[in-house]
C-alpha cells in the first residue's frame, strides 16, 4: 500500500533511520526541494543544507562543475547534474547528494533540449546515478514535477538497500 505521507517525511524517516546525511544541489528548481526537506520537523538532524546554483559561474565555483562540463555538455546535461550532486556532497561533506537541473519555461528550450527537459543525480561513496525527464507543464508545475522526482529518487534509492550509517565506507 502506498505511503500517503509526503515524500519528505518518508526520506527523512529513512535518513534518521540509517543515520546518514544529504546535501542538496539545485538549479531550476530555485531551492524548493529545500523547502520541502525543512517543512519536516527535525530535518537538522540529515540535512545538511543546499546550494542553488542557477548561473555557470555558481555551479562551477561553488559545486566544483568543471569548465568543460558546462560548456561541452550544457547547464541542463546528464554529466553537470552528476557534477553537481558529487560536489554538494563534498562541499558540504553529506552521506549523499542530489542536484537537480532543468529548462522550467516557458522560454530556455533549445533544438535537442525543450522545455521541461530535466537531470538528476544522486551522489553516494557507493552510488553514482542520473535520470532525464521530460515534463510538461508550466514553469510552476515543472519545478514542482523536478523536486518530487529527486525526493522519490532518494527514498527509492534508501528503501532498495540496506543502509546503516557509514554504509560507504
Amino acid at each position: 500500500m502506498p505511503s500517503t505521507q509526503p515524500l519528505e517525511f518518508l526520506l527523512g524517516q529513512l535518513l534518521t533511520e540509517r543515520k546518514l546525511t544529504i546535501a542538496v544541489a539545485e538549479s531550476c528548481t530555485g531551492g524548493l526541494i529545500c523547502h520541502r526537506l525543512t517543512n519536516v520537523p527535525g530535518s537538522s538532524t540529515y540535512f545538511l543544507g543546499g546550494v542553488v546554483a542557477y548561473a555557470y559561474d555558481a555551479k562551477e565555483d561553488l559545486l566544483g562543475v568543471q569548465h568543460n562540463t558546462l560548456y561541452d555538455h550544457g547547464a541542463v546535461s546528464e554529466a553537470t547534474a552528476r557534477e553537481m550532486a558529487r560536489g554538494v556532497r563534498r562541499v558540504l561533506g553529506a552521506d549523499i547528494g542530489v542536484a537537480v537541473t532543468g529548462i522550467a519555461g516557458p522560454g530556455g528550450g533549445m533544438p535537442g533540449k525543450s522545455v521541461g527537459l530535466t537531470w538528476i543525480a544522486l551522489s553516494g561513496r557507493s552510488v553514482d546515478r542520473a535520470t532525464k525527464f521530460v515534463w510538461d507543464s508550466d514553469r510552476e508545475g515543472n519545478k514542482a514535477l523536478s523536486a518530487e522526482a529527486v525526493l522519490r529518487m532518494v527514498v527509492e534509492y534508501l528503501s532498495a538497500t540496506e543502509t546503516v550509517a557509514g554504509e560507504d565506507g
